[in-house]
């Protein structure tokens, strides 16, 4: 079976899944590229990962957490690194929470909104606000308002599990890359998609300790699961719709250059323009001033083996960037094929290549054909 079945505008790229590639080419560079962003990225997903589940769990229902960005250790050495901008953009982070949250979609939008997830977080928010009688009585006035702290809760601490797992991911192939082990693009994207498939079925869960007592608010009841309930929302919240950013696109009605659906926005990373990168209102800046603390010494080497050399890092980070989110769309679009690629039976053979045929839907107006050079 191959995409000569299908005369989809973007066969190519289907073809190439059945010939065990990528969307992204093969090509020694592009492995370079890839891995020494990952393995930056890696890092810096370590610190994220680590900051919101803090917040998660220390910062709960703190209506001004002014130092929620201190992981707990607070000093006026850490106070002036952090003013003066010497220290993890975990605003960013912040930022995809707000996108996942605000985009949802999958099983705990679905827990989160229910009957169920209130009745529960109920107990919580009294034992969290028993002694404030202020915020009592905005609880009463406002029932709505600590609910949806809780939510926001809810997302700071599954997006923090998620990039845990995340985090080792790319940590451990940039270890293996070092060794020799990984050398292609393909094996790149079997390596990720190696662990996701590991972590798919484990747990989502959440509870916060108040006063020596614990709340569940994802009890393991709910079922919640890594793969489909946080990857993949993440991935279509991140990867495909994302926001529009301030001062790039008018946010005026009558200018319409905004979709009036969430399904049609296509603001996310593998659609995003790298140029723009390092201008006022542009979130992904943030993520790319992060990564270039952690730039593997043969990552830099192609840097510097280009004209401008490392005058536009920032957009140089954010082209690797984009081309290793690609692989791992790749992963993900491998793993979540509903039927064995080598099929034999005709109906499965229709069904995978509609599943990629959708897929190639929504990729027509990205950045994909721009990086395959």
């Amino acid at each position: 079976m191959t995409a000569t079945n299908t005369c989809h505008r973007f066969a190519i790229y289907i073809d190439r899944f059945y010939q065990g590639q990528s969307l992204l080419p093969d090509h020694p560079d592009n492995v370079k590229e890839v891995v020494g962003i990952l393995d930056s990225y890696g890092y810096v997903l370590d610190a994220y990962q680590k900051n919101l589940q803090y917040i998660a769990d220390r910062e709960f229902l703190t209506i001004f957490p002014f130092f929620k960005y201190f992981d707990g250790n607070v000093s006026f050495d850490r106070l002036l690194k952090h003013l003066w901008h010497d220290r993890i953009n975990f605003e960013y982070a912040e930022y995809c929470m707000k996108v996942m949250l605000w985009h949802g979609g999958g099983r705990l939008e679905q827990y989160i909104e229910s009957p169920e997830f209130r009745d529960s977080i109920e107990l919580a928010i009294q034992a969290k606000i028993k002694g404030s009688p202020i915020i009592k009585l905005l609880h009463r006035i406002f029932p709505e308002f600590l609910p949806e702290q809780v939510r926001q809760s809810v997302y700071y601490n599954a997006l923090g599990q998620f990039w845990e797992v995340m985090s080792e991911i790319f940590l451990t192939l940039g270890k293996a890359y070092e060794a020799g082990k990984v050398t292609t693009i393909p094996a790149v994207v079997d390596w990720v998609k190696a662990g996701l498939v590991a972590a798919a079925a484990n747990p989502i869960a959440y509870a916060v300790t108040i006063d020596g007592r614990s709340y569940d608010i994802l009890p393991p009841s709910a079922n919640l699961t890594f793969l489909m309930d946080v990857a993949v929302p993440y991935v279509e919240a991140i990867f495909f719709r994302g926001t529009p950013f301030l001062g790039v696109v008018s946010y005026n009605a009558q200018a319409h250059q905004i979709p009036i659906q969430q399904d049609d926005f296509t603001y996310g990373a593998l659609y995003a323009d790298p140029l723009p990168i390092g201008g006022a209102g542009i979130p992904p800046t943030l993520l790319m001033q992060d990564m270039r603390h952690f730039i593997p010494p043969y990552l830099h080497e192609i840097y510097q083996n280009t004209k401008r050399k490392e005058d536009d890092l920032l957009v140089k980070i954010c082209q690797s960037f984009q081309k290793s989110m690609y692989c791992v769309t790749s992963a993900t679009i491998l793993g979540l094929a509903p039927h064995p690629l080598d099929s034999t039976d005709p109906q499965q053979q229709a069904t995978n290549m509609a599943y990629f045929e959708g897929w190639m839907d929504r990729l027509l107006t990205s950045q994909l054909p721009n990086i395959q050079g």
